[in-house]
């Protein structure tokens, strides 16, 4: 199905915005460390504000080391800002202690882990999976989320899959740039998408 806009023409719309000036290189705070693994569960289904308070209770355990010691009633009230803390709090030790143990830190999970590993873990559906790909591991992977889908809605471009989206999102995307740019483009794709998103609010 040919759409009047490519992925790449949408690209450079968002980019000619100038949507990024005041946010940090890869758009979510903080790329490339654990805490994008904790913020990709603690903001489903809440605000970011919500979860930099979360966060804020969280500031010494922000590592996968120091959080993996975390007790469950401890986390529970860490993450009370956040919502859903009785189901977060067991699904974020669950996966750290899991990281834990197949990768044996950060930085091996980091380099190895796989689109398939993330599914596979309780909580984690396309959206986190790829956020965290993305933005905590630097990987080439486009976010699939509400802000992308009512932004394409605007351009009349709608699918019924995620996986449809994220292959539409990708694909001109691929074409233009070489695969090293790849990570940081698709990271600051999404960041304007969600930036746009908040300056015009979109249905």
């Amino acid at each position: 199905m040919s759409h009047e806009k490519s992925s790449l023409e949408l690209y450079e719309f968002l980019a000619a915005e100038d949507l990024l000036l005041k946010s940090p290189e890869y758009w979510w705070p903080d790329a490339g460390t654990f805490k994008v693994v904790i913020g990709a569960i603690l903001t489903q289904n809440t605000t970011w504000h919500n979860v930099e308070l979360s966060f804020k209770n969280l500031k010494n355990y922000l590592s996968l080391d120091s959080f993996v010691k975390l007790e469950e009633e401890e986390l529970k009230v860490m993450i009370h800002p956040s919502g859903f803390y009785n189901q977060k709090a067991p699904r974020l030790l669950d996966l750290a202690q899991n990281i834990q143990n197949k990768f044996q830190g950060f930085d091996r999970f980091q380099k190895e882990v796989t689109r398939e590993w993330l599914l596979a873990q309780k909580g984690i559906g396309e959206e986190s999976a790829d956020g965290i790909l993305c933005y905590g591991c630097f990987r080439d992977e486009m976010v699939v989320d509400t802000y992308a889908k009512r932004f394409l809605k605007v351009f009349d471009i709608t699918f019924k899959k995620n996986s449809e989206y994220k292959e539409f999102l990708e694909e001109s995307i691929r074409v233009k740039f070489q695969d090293n740019e790849l990570p940081k483009i698709f990271a600051q794709f999404h960041g304007m998408i969600v930036e746009y998103n908040k300056l015009k609010p979109l249905k």
